[in-house]
Protein backbone atom coordinates (compact mmCIF):
# COMPACT_ATOMS: atom_id res chain seq x y z
CA UNK A 1 0.00 0.00 0.00
CA UNK A 2 1.16 3.49 -0.75
CA UNK A 3 1.34 6.19 1.92
CA UNK A 4 -1.72 7.85 0.37
CA UNK A 5 -3.73 4.61 0.63
CA UNK A 6 -2.61 4.09 4.23
CA UNK A 7 -3.64 7.64 5.08
CA UNK A 8 -7.06 7.09 3.46
CA UNK A 9 -7.62 3.85 5.41
CA UNK A 10 -6.61 5.46 8.69
CA UNK A 11 -8.94 8.39 7.97
CA UNK A 12 -11.88 6.01 7.47
CA UNK A 13 -11.01 4.12 10.66
CA UNK A 14 -10.65 7.39 12.54
CA UNK A 15 -14.11 8.51 11.40
CA UNK A 16 -15.49 5.12 12.48
CA UNK A 17 -13.90 5.24 15.96
CA UNK A 18 -14.98 8.83 16.55
CA UNK A 19 -18.43 8.20 15.16
CA UNK A 20 -21.79 8.52 16.96
CA UNK A 21 -21.17 5.45 19.16
CA UNK A 22 -18.16 6.92 20.95
CA UNK A 23 -19.45 10.50 21.03
CA UNK A 24 -22.77 9.45 22.54
CA UNK A 25 -20.93 7.03 24.83
CA UNK A 26 -18.85 9.88 26.23
CA UNK A 27 -21.81 12.24 26.47
CA UNK A 28 -24.18 9.59 27.79
CA UNK A 29 -21.78 8.37 30.47
CA UNK A 30 -21.30 11.93 31.68
CA UNK A 31 -25.05 12.58 31.81
CA UNK A 32 -25.64 9.26 33.62
CA UNK A 33 -22.96 9.97 36.24
CA UNK A 34 -24.10 13.57 36.69
CA UNK A 35 -27.66 12.41 37.37
CA UNK A 36 -26.58 9.68 39.79
CA UNK A 37 -24.37 12.16 41.64
CA UNK A 38 -27.36 14.50 42.03
CA UNK A 39 -25.52 17.21 40.06
CA UNK A 40 -22.92 17.54 42.86
CA UNK A 41 -20.10 18.18 40.34
CA UNK A 42 -21.89 21.35 39.19
CA UNK A 43 -23.10 22.35 42.64
CA UNK A 44 -19.66 21.94 44.19
CA UNK A 45 -17.69 23.52 41.33
CA UNK A 46 -17.02 26.85 43.17
CA UNK A 47 -15.77 24.93 46.22
CA UNK A 48 -13.61 22.70 44.00
CA UNK A 49 -12.01 25.76 42.37
CA UNK A 50 -11.19 27.20 45.81
CA UNK A 51 -9.63 23.87 46.81
CA UNK A 52 -7.57 23.67 43.62
CA UNK A 53 -6.08 27.14 44.13
CA UNK A 54 -5.66 26.87 47.91
CA UNK A 55 -2.29 27.13 49.61
CA UNK A 56 -2.63 23.72 51.30
CA UNK A 57 -2.79 22.00 47.92
CA UNK A 58 0.70 23.19 46.95
CA UNK A 59 2.66 21.26 49.60
CA UNK A 60 4.32 17.88 49.10
CA UNK A 61 5.77 15.68 51.83
CA UNK A 62 6.51 12.28 50.26
CA UNK A 63 9.15 11.27 47.74
CA UNK A 64 7.64 10.11 44.46
CA UNK A 65 4.47 12.12 44.96
CA UNK A 66 3.49 15.65 44.01
CA UNK A 67 1.14 18.22 45.47
CA UNK A 68 -2.54 18.18 44.46
CA UNK A 69 -2.00 21.53 42.70
CA UNK A 70 0.99 20.16 40.76
CA UNK A 71 -1.09 17.13 39.81
CA UNK A 72 -3.75 19.47 38.40
CA UNK A 73 -1.12 21.48 36.49
CA UNK A 74 0.27 18.26 34.99
CA UNK A 75 -3.25 17.26 33.93
CA UNK A 76 -3.86 20.71 32.44
CA UNK A 77 -0.50 20.59 30.67
CA UNK A 78 -1.63 17.41 28.91
CA UNK A 79 -5.05 18.82 27.98
CA UNK A 80 -4.41 22.52 27.28
CA UNK A 81 -2.86 22.30 23.86
CA UNK A 82 -3.51 23.09 20.24
CA UNK A 83 -7.13 22.02 20.75
CA UNK A 84 -7.75 25.28 22.60
CA UNK A 85 -6.59 27.28 19.58
CA UNK A 86 -6.83 25.09 16.49
CA UNK A 87 -9.64 22.84 17.79
CA UNK A 88 -12.04 25.69 18.57
CA UNK A 89 -11.46 27.34 15.19
CA UNK A 90 -11.96 24.03 13.37
CA UNK A 91 -15.16 23.24 15.29
CA UNK A 92 -16.68 26.67 14.60
CA UNK A 93 -16.04 26.28 10.85
CA UNK A 94 -17.02 22.63 10.33
CA UNK A 95 -19.88 22.71 12.83
CA UNK A 96 -20.74 26.37 12.62
CA UNK A 97 -20.36 28.96 15.39
CA UNK A 98 -22.96 27.06 17.44
CA UNK A 99 -20.41 24.27 17.99
CA UNK A 100 -18.98 26.43 20.78
CA UNK A 101 -22.19 25.99 22.79
CA UNK A 102 -21.96 22.21 22.51
CA UNK A 103 -18.29 22.30 23.48
CA UNK A 104 -19.25 24.08 26.70
CA UNK A 105 -22.32 21.92 27.42
CA UNK A 106 -20.39 18.69 26.86
CA UNK A 107 -17.61 19.94 29.14
CA UNK A 108 -20.12 20.65 31.93
CA UNK A 109 -21.29 17.04 31.60
CA UNK A 110 -17.63 16.01 31.51
CA UNK A 111 -17.18 17.38 35.03
CA UNK A 112 -18.87 14.26 36.39
CA UNK A 113 -16.80 11.97 34.17
CA UNK A 114 -13.50 13.54 35.22
CA UNK A 115 -14.53 13.53 38.89
CA UNK A 116 -15.37 9.82 38.72
CA UNK A 117 -12.27 8.64 36.86
CA UNK A 118 -9.88 10.67 39.02
CA UNK A 119 -11.56 9.63 42.29
CA UNK A 120 -11.33 5.96 41.33
CA UNK A 121 -7.71 6.37 40.20
CA UNK A 122 -6.67 7.74 43.60
CA UNK A 123 -8.79 5.24 45.54
CA UNK A 124 -7.35 2.20 43.74
CA UNK A 125 -3.77 3.39 43.27
CA UNK A 126 -0.86 1.28 44.45
CA UNK A 127 2.95 1.40 44.63
CA UNK A 128 5.45 0.18 42.07
CA UNK A 129 8.71 -1.68 42.66
CA UNK A 130 10.40 1.60 43.62
CA UNK A 131 7.75 2.46 46.17
CA UNK A 132 6.31 5.26 44.01
CA UNK A 133 2.57 5.88 43.93
CA UNK A 134 1.00 4.81 40.62
CA UNK A 135 -2.58 4.62 39.45
CA UNK A 136 -5.01 5.27 36.64
CA UNK A 137 -7.81 3.42 34.82
CA UNK A 138 -5.53 0.43 34.12
CA UNK A 139 -4.96 -0.15 37.85
CA UNK A 140 -8.62 0.53 38.66
CA UNK A 141 -9.67 -2.06 36.08
CA UNK A 142 -7.17 -4.62 37.39
CA UNK A 143 -8.02 -4.13 41.07
CA UNK A 144 -11.74 -3.31 41.13
CA UNK A 145 -13.49 -4.51 37.96
CA UNK A 146 -16.17 -7.07 38.89
CA UNK A 147 -14.71 -9.68 36.55
CA UNK A 148 -11.01 -9.79 37.37
CA UNK A 149 -9.72 -11.53 34.24
CA UNK A 150 -11.70 -9.19 31.97
CA UNK A 151 -10.56 -6.23 34.08
CA UNK A 152 -6.91 -7.21 33.63
CA UNK A 153 -7.26 -7.41 29.85
CA UNK A 154 -9.21 -4.16 29.68
CA UNK A 155 -6.47 -2.51 31.78
CA UNK A 156 -3.82 -3.76 29.37
CA UNK A 157 -5.86 -2.51 26.40
CA UNK A 158 -6.18 0.93 27.98
CA UNK A 159 -2.44 1.07 28.72
CA UNK A 160 -1.53 -0.09 25.19
CA UNK A 161 -3.64 2.58 23.52
CA UNK A 162 -2.45 5.19 26.05
CA UNK A 163 1.21 4.55 25.15
CA UNK A 164 0.57 5.04 21.44
CA UNK A 165 -1.69 8.02 22.11
CA UNK A 166 1.15 9.59 24.11
CA UNK A 167 3.58 9.13 21.22
CA UNK A 168 1.09 10.42 18.66
CA UNK A 169 -1.53 12.82 20.01
CA UNK A 170 0.51 13.80 23.06
CA UNK A 171 3.84 14.27 21.31
CA UNK A 172 4.25 14.00 17.53
CA UNK A 173 1.21 16.07 16.52
CA UNK A 174 2.18 18.74 19.06
CA UNK A 175 5.80 18.73 17.84
CA UNK A 176 4.56 19.10 14.28
CA UNK A 177 2.46 22.11 15.29
CA UNK A 178 5.48 23.70 16.96
CA UNK A 179 7.74 23.10 13.96
CA UNK A 180 5.10 24.40 11.56
CA UNK A 181 4.45 27.70 13.34
CA UNK A 182 8.18 28.31 13.94
CA UNK A 183 8.87 27.76 10.26
CA UNK A 184 5.99 29.91 9.02
CA UNK A 185 6.35 32.75 11.52
CA UNK A 186 10.06 32.86 12.37
CA UNK A 187 11.56 30.98 9.38
CA UNK A 188 13.23 28.42 11.65
CA UNK A 189 13.96 25.22 9.73
CA UNK A 190 12.17 22.10 10.93
CA UNK A 191 15.28 19.99 11.68
CA UNK A 192 16.64 22.73 13.96
CA UNK A 193 13.38 23.28 15.82
CA UNK A 194 12.94 19.49 16.10
CA UNK A 195 16.42 19.08 17.57
CA UNK A 196 15.95 21.87 20.13
CA UNK A 197 12.53 20.54 21.09
CA UNK A 198 13.86 16.99 21.50
CA UNK A 199 16.63 18.15 23.81
CA UNK A 200 14.19 20.20 25.89
CA UNK A 201 11.75 17.30 26.19
CA UNK A 202 14.43 14.81 27.22
CA UNK A 203 15.86 17.19 29.83
CA UNK A 204 12.43 17.59 31.41
CA UNK A 205 11.14 14.01 31.25
CA UNK A 206 14.39 12.46 32.51
CA UNK A 207 13.69 14.14 35.84
CA UNK A 208 10.45 12.21 36.23
CA UNK A 209 7.20 13.49 37.70
CA UNK A 210 9.02 15.86 40.07
CA UNK A 211 10.66 17.83 37.26
CA UNK A 212 7.59 17.60 35.03
CA UNK A 213 5.34 18.99 37.77
CA UNK A 214 7.74 21.87 38.52
CA UNK A 215 7.90 22.86 34.85
CA UNK A 216 4.14 22.59 34.33
CA UNK A 217 3.52 24.53 37.55
CA UNK A 218 5.22 27.51 35.89
CA UNK A 219 4.43 27.03 32.19
CA UNK A 220 0.69 26.29 32.49
CA UNK A 221 -0.37 29.41 34.43
CA UNK A 222 1.91 31.68 32.39
CA UNK A 223 0.77 30.38 29.02
CA UNK A 224 -2.92 30.39 29.99
CA UNK A 225 -2.82 34.01 31.20
CA UNK A 226 -0.70 35.11 28.22
CA UNK A 227 -3.11 33.65 25.68
CA UNK A 228 -6.32 34.67 27.43
CA UNK A 229 -5.17 38.29 27.75
CA UNK A 230 -4.49 38.37 24.01
CA UNK A 231 -7.83 36.76 23.08
CA UNK A 232 -9.76 38.94 25.54
CA UNK A 233 -8.13 42.03 24.03
CA UNK A 234 -9.38 41.01 20.58
CA UNK A 235 -12.91 40.65 21.96
CA UNK A 236 -12.71 43.97 23.81
CA UNK A 237 -11.54 45.87 20.71
CA UNK A 238 -14.52 44.46 18.78
CA UNK A 239 -17.01 44.73 21.64
CA UNK A 240 -19.65 46.26 19.38
CA UNK A 241 -19.79 42.98 17.46
CA UNK A 242 -20.10 40.86 20.61
CA UNK A 243 -23.92 40.89 20.95
CA UNK A 244 -24.43 39.82 17.32
CA UNK A 245 -21.64 37.26 17.71
CA UNK A 246 -23.28 35.75 20.79
CA UNK A 247 -26.67 35.66 19.04
CA UNK A 248 -25.09 33.88 16.08
CA UNK A 249 -23.43 31.30 18.38
CA UNK A 250 -26.56 30.43 20.36
CA UNK A 251 -29.02 30.56 17.48
CA UNK A 252 -26.91 28.28 15.27
CA UNK A 253 -26.39 25.79 18.09
CA UNK A 254 -30.05 24.71 18.02
CA UNK A 255 -31.18 25.54 14.49
CA UNK A 256 -32.17 22.75 12.03
CA UNK A 257 -30.36 24.74 9.35
CA UNK A 258 -28.86 28.21 9.65
CA UNK A 259 -26.78 30.57 7.57
CA UNK A 260 -24.55 32.96 9.47
CA UNK A 261 -24.44 36.55 8.37
CA UNK A 262 -22.71 39.70 9.52
CA UNK A 263 -19.74 38.75 11.68
CA UNK A 264 -20.25 35.11 10.66
CA UNK A 265 -19.76 35.55 6.94
CA UNK A 266 -21.70 32.91 4.97
CA UNK A 267 -21.19 29.83 7.12
CA UNK A 268 -23.90 27.18 6.75
CA UNK A 269 -24.50 24.68 9.56
CA UNK A 270 -27.20 22.74 11.40
CA UNK A 271 -27.70 21.44 14.90
CA UNK A 272 -26.38 17.99 13.99
CA UNK A 273 -23.03 19.26 12.74
CA UNK A 274 -22.76 21.72 15.63
CA UNK A 275 -23.35 18.87 18.09
CA UNK A 276 -20.95 16.50 16.34
CA UNK A 277 -18.03 18.91 16.11
CA UNK A 278 -18.70 20.64 19.41
CA UNK A 279 -18.70 17.42 21.42
CA UNK A 280 -15.73 15.85 19.60
CA UNK A 281 -13.55 18.96 19.80
CA UNK A 282 -14.63 19.49 23.42
CA UNK A 283 -13.48 15.99 24.34
CA UNK A 284 -10.28 16.53 22.37
CA UNK A 285 -9.71 19.69 24.38
CA UNK A 286 -10.40 18.52 27.96
CA UNK A 287 -10.09 14.70 27.55
CA UNK A 288 -12.91 14.01 30.00
CA UNK A 289 -13.76 10.33 29.60
CA UNK A 290 -10.47 9.31 28.00
CA UNK A 291 -9.02 8.42 31.41
CA UNK A 292 -5.45 9.69 31.09
CA UNK A 293 -5.97 12.44 33.70
CA UNK A 294 -6.47 9.77 36.36
CA UNK A 295 -2.83 8.76 35.96
CA UNK A 296 -1.66 12.23 37.01
CA UNK A 297 -4.31 12.47 39.75
CA UNK A 298 -3.02 9.25 41.31
CA UNK A 299 0.44 10.82 41.81
CA UNK A 300 -0.94 13.50 44.15
CA UNK A 301 0.02 13.44 47.82
CA UNK A 302 -3.42 13.06 49.35
CA UNK A 303 -5.43 10.62 51.43
CA UNK A 304 -8.74 11.96 50.13
CA UNK A 305 -9.74 10.46 46.74
CA UNK A 306 -12.94 12.48 46.35
CA UNK A 307 -11.25 15.81 47.15
CA UNK A 308 -8.54 15.08 44.59
CA UNK A 309 -11.27 14.06 42.14
CA UNK A 310 -12.89 17.45 42.59
CA UNK A 311 -9.55 19.22 42.09
CA UNK A 312 -8.93 17.24 38.89
CA UNK A 313 -12.47 18.05 37.76
CA UNK A 314 -11.70 21.77 37.70
CA UNK A 315 -9.32 21.14 34.81
CA UNK A 316 -12.31 20.51 32.52
CA UNK A 317 -13.85 23.84 33.52
CA UNK A 318 -10.61 25.81 33.12
CA UNK A 319 -9.67 24.14 29.85
CA UNK A 320 -12.94 24.31 27.93
CA UNK A 321 -15.41 26.62 29.66
CA UNK A 322 -12.77 29.32 30.23
CA UNK A 323 -10.01 29.07 27.61
CA UNK A 324 -12.02 27.66 24.70
CA UNK A 325 -14.80 30.18 25.34
CA UNK A 326 -12.31 33.04 25.23
CA UNK A 327 -11.05 31.76 21.86
CA UNK A 328 -14.57 31.34 20.51
CA UNK A 329 -15.66 34.84 21.54
CA UNK A 330 -12.56 36.34 19.92
CA UNK A 331 -13.35 34.52 16.66
CA UNK A 332 -17.04 35.46 16.76
CA UNK A 333 -16.51 39.16 17.52
CA UNK A 334 -13.56 39.81 15.21
CA UNK A 335 -15.51 39.13 12.02
CA UNK A 336 -13.12 36.53 10.60
CA UNK A 337 -15.58 33.60 10.61
CA UNK A 338 -16.46 32.81 7.01
CA UNK A 339 -13.44 34.65 5.60
CA UNK A 340 -11.61 32.95 2.73
CA UNK A 341 -7.97 32.79 1.73
CA UNK A 342 -6.41 33.72 -1.61
CA UNK A 343 -7.55 30.41 -3.08
CA UNK A 344 -11.16 30.89 -2.04
CA UNK A 345 -11.04 28.31 0.76
CA UNK A 346 -12.51 29.07 4.17
CA UNK A 347 -9.95 30.03 6.77
CA UNK A 348 -9.80 27.47 9.57
CA UNK A 349 -7.48 26.21 12.30
CA UNK A 350 -4.39 28.27 13.05
CA UNK A 351 -4.92 30.55 10.04
CA UNK A 352 -8.35 31.59 11.33
CA UNK A 353 -7.05 32.37 14.84
CA UNK A 354 -4.14 34.33 13.36
CA UNK A 355 -6.60 36.35 11.27
CA UNK A 356 -8.65 37.15 14.40
CA UNK A 357 -5.58 38.34 16.31
CA UNK A 358 -4.39 40.31 13.28
CA UNK A 359 -7.55 42.44 13.40
CA UNK A 360 -6.25 43.84 16.69
CA UNK A 361 -2.49 43.32 16.72
CA UNK A 362 -1.70 43.54 13.00
CA UNK A 363 1.37 41.55 11.95
CA UNK A 364 2.10 40.85 15.61
CA UNK A 365 -1.05 38.72 15.68
CA UNK A 366 0.77 35.83 14.02
CA UNK A 367 3.61 36.15 16.52
CA UNK A 368 1.27 36.07 19.52
CA UNK A 369 -0.65 33.04 18.23
CA UNK A 370 2.60 31.26 17.36
CA UNK A 371 4.01 31.81 20.85
CA UNK A 372 0.74 30.55 22.31
CA UNK A 373 0.84 27.39 20.18
CA UNK A 374 4.48 26.70 21.09
CA UNK A 375 3.80 27.05 24.82
CA UNK A 376 0.55 25.08 24.72
CA UNK A 377 2.00 22.29 22.59
CA UNK A 378 5.20 21.97 24.66
CA UNK A 379 3.16 21.75 27.86
CA UNK A 380 1.05 19.00 26.28
CA UNK A 381 4.17 17.06 25.32
CA UNK A 382 5.65 17.01 28.81
CA UNK A 383 2.28 16.44 30.46
CA UNK A 384 1.59 13.38 28.32
CA UNK A 385 5.11 12.07 28.98
CA UNK A 386 4.23 11.04 32.54
CA UNK A 387 0.87 9.57 31.59
CA UNK A 388 2.36 7.54 28.75
CA UNK A 389 5.27 6.39 30.91
CA UNK A 390 3.00 5.01 33.63
CA UNK A 391 0.93 3.18 31.00
CA UNK A 392 4.18 1.73 29.61
CA UNK A 393 5.27 0.72 33.11
CA UNK A 394 1.95 -1.08 33.65
CA UNK A 395 2.52 -3.12 30.47
CA UNK A 396 6.14 -4.11 31.12
CA UNK A 397 5.75 -4.50 34.88
CA UNK A 398 9.09 -2.91 35.81
CA UNK A 399 9.79 0.76 36.44
CA UNK A 400 13.44 0.30 35.44
CA UNK A 401 12.46 0.02 31.78
CA UNK A 402 10.88 3.47 31.84
CA UNK A 403 14.22 5.09 30.97
CA UNK A 404 13.83 3.52 27.50
CA UNK A 405 10.39 5.08 27.16
CA UNK A 406 11.73 8.52 28.12
CA UNK A 407 14.42 8.52 25.44
CA UNK A 408 12.02 7.07 22.85
CA UNK A 409 9.50 9.74 23.77
CA UNK A 410 12.07 12.49 23.24
CA UNK A 411 13.06 11.00 19.87
CA UNK A 412 9.41 11.03 18.78
CA UNK A 413 9.40 14.81 19.17
CA UNK A 414 12.08 15.03 16.46
CA UNK A 415 10.19 12.61 14.19
CA UNK A 416 6.97 14.55 14.69
CA UNK A 417 8.62 17.82 13.74
CA UNK A 418 9.67 16.39 10.36
CA UNK A 419 7.05 13.86 9.27
CA UNK A 420 3.80 14.27 7.37
CA UNK A 421 1.07 15.04 9.84
CA UNK A 422 -2.03 13.39 8.37
CA UNK A 423 -0.94 9.77 8.96
CA UNK A 424 0.34 10.48 12.47
CA UNK A 425 -2.72 12.51 13.39
CA UNK A 426 -5.23 9.88 12.25
CA UNK A 427 -3.36 6.98 13.88
CA UNK A 428 -2.95 8.76 17.20
CA UNK A 429 -6.55 10.01 17.11
CA UNK A 430 -7.67 6.39 16.70
CA UNK A 431 -5.63 5.34 19.76
CA UNK A 432 -7.02 8.31 21.66
CA UNK A 433 -10.57 7.18 20.94
CA UNK A 434 -9.94 3.49 21.60
CA UNK A 435 -8.39 4.43 24.96
CA UNK A 436 -11.76 5.81 26.04
CA UNK A 437 -13.66 2.53 25.57
CA UNK A 438 -12.07 0.54 28.47
CA UNK A 439 -12.29 3.66 30.64
CA UNK A 440 -15.99 4.17 29.96
CA UNK A 441 -16.66 0.48 30.66
CA UNK A 442 -14.81 0.89 33.96
CA UNK A 443 -16.77 4.00 34.91
CA UNK A 444 -20.13 2.38 34.16
CA UNK A 445 -19.23 -0.84 36.00
CA UNK A 446 -18.10 1.09 39.11
CA UNK A 447 -20.64 3.91 38.85
CA UNK A 448 -22.50 2.74 41.93
CA UNK A 449 -19.37 2.75 44.07
CA UNK A 450 -18.02 6.11 42.93
CA UNK A 451 -21.48 7.67 43.21
CA UNK A 452 -21.74 6.56 46.85
CA UNK A 453 -18.28 7.98 47.55
CA UNK A 454 -19.18 11.36 46.06
CA UNK A 455 -22.64 11.59 47.64
CA UNK A 456 -21.35 10.54 51.08
CA UNK A 457 -18.62 13.16 50.83
CA UNK A 458 -21.13 16.00 50.34
CA UNK A 459 -19.36 19.38 50.22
Amino acid sequence: MTMTEIAACLKKLDDLVWGPFLLWGLLGTGIYLMARMAFLPLRNLPWALRCAMGKDERTRTKEGEISPFSSLMTELAATIGTGNIVGVATAMILGGPGALVWMILSSLVGLATKLAESTLAVHYRTRNDKGETVGGPMYTLRRAFPWRRAGNWLGKAFAFFAVFASFGMGNMTQANSIATVLEETFQIERPLSGLILTMAVILVVLGGIGTISRVTGVVVPVMAVFYMVGAATVTFVHWRNLPSGLWMIFSMAFSPRAVAGGVGGRLVADMGSALRWGVSRGVFSNEAGLGAAGISAAAAHTQDPVRQGYISMTGVFLDTVVICSVTGLALASSGVLGRTDAGGELLTGTALTVAAFATTFGDWGAVLVSIGIVLFAFATIIGWAYQGEKAFEFLVGKSGFCILYRFAYGFMSFVGALCALDVVWNFSDICNGLMAIPNLICLLALSGEVTRMVRDYGT
